[in-house]
């Protein structure tokens, strides 16, 4: 069974033959990427704010290490309460939101680093006033809750949600999108630049013809100009020297 191999110097003959086609790709989905980034997909704003979660004690002794784990084990229920409709439902009152407990879940994310009692509470939006309002009563609503549902006055506000002069959006990310697109299209180049190479049976070297026919070149024919007859005062000689020949009934034989 005759195998194909390819070389690493026929990978680079493959890609710069198709060059163009790969360039006009990568550029092409760049654009694409770019044109729905700007253009067609909506701007969503974040706000965040931070609580921290500690044990309340009934008097004035140092905090020990068991009760930091005790903090931390809290933590996991305080993050499933705080998306809870206990507390959404009475965020939706309080602002007079047009939604549900369930639509606003998914806008809120709720996160603490290892071994950390700080809660991140964060809510993203189409309106940056909204998300850092939604931000904002989420973590009062929940402190001034945790009281009756827990019987613990455990929860302190660090820090709350500020709305900045010039609020940017975190998504999308225009600048990634179409790094993204630029890489994929790179893919598509290349891979379609290789499918074709593949498709193209027509023999162009003498290589081609040893390897597809499996025959020895045993000679080569030089391109012949096609203003050789005009050009060369020689071969109009010759030329002359046939026309006569066949006039005078002369064969010609090769």
């Amino acid at each position: 069974m005759h195998e194909e191999t390819i070389s690493l110097q026929d990978i680079f003959k493959v890609l710069k033959k198709r060059i163009l086609l790969i360039l006009s790709i990568i550029v092409g989905a760049m654009l694409i990427a770019g044109i729905i980034s700007f253009f067609f997909l909506t701007p969503i704003y974040q706000g965040s704010t931070q609580i921290l979660v500690n044990q309340q004690k009934q008097d004035q002794q140092t905090i020990q290490q068991s009760d930091i784990q005790t903090n931390l084990q809290l933590i996991n229920t305080y993050n499933v309460i705080i998306k809870s409709p206990a507390i959404l439902a009475k965020v939706i009152e309080n602002l007079d939101l047009d939604t549900t407990p369930t639509a606003l879940t998914n806008k809120i994310s709720v996160t603490n680093a290892n071994n950390s009692q700080v809660v991140n509470i964060t809510v993203q939006d189409e309106n940056p006033a909204f998300a850092v309002d939604i931000a904002n009563t989420v973590a009062t609503v929940f402190k001034e809750e945790i009281p009756v549902l827990m019987n613990a006055d455990n929860v302190n506000i660090l820090s709350p949600a500020v709305l900045s002069e010039n609020p940017s959006p975190v998504k999308p990310n225009k600048m990634m999108n179409i790094a993204i697109a630029m890489v994929i299209g790179l893919m598509i180049g290349v891979g379609l630049a290789f499918l074709l190479e593949y498709l193209d049976t027509t023999m162009k070297t003498e290589q081609d013809v040893e390897d597809i026919l499996g025959l020895p070149i045993l000679g080569l024919v030089s391109p012949i100009p096609e203003d050789y007859t005009t050009t060369d005062p020689s071969s109009k000689n010759r030329k002359s020297k046939v026309t006569e020949g066949q006039e005078e009934g002369k064969g010609i034989h090769v």
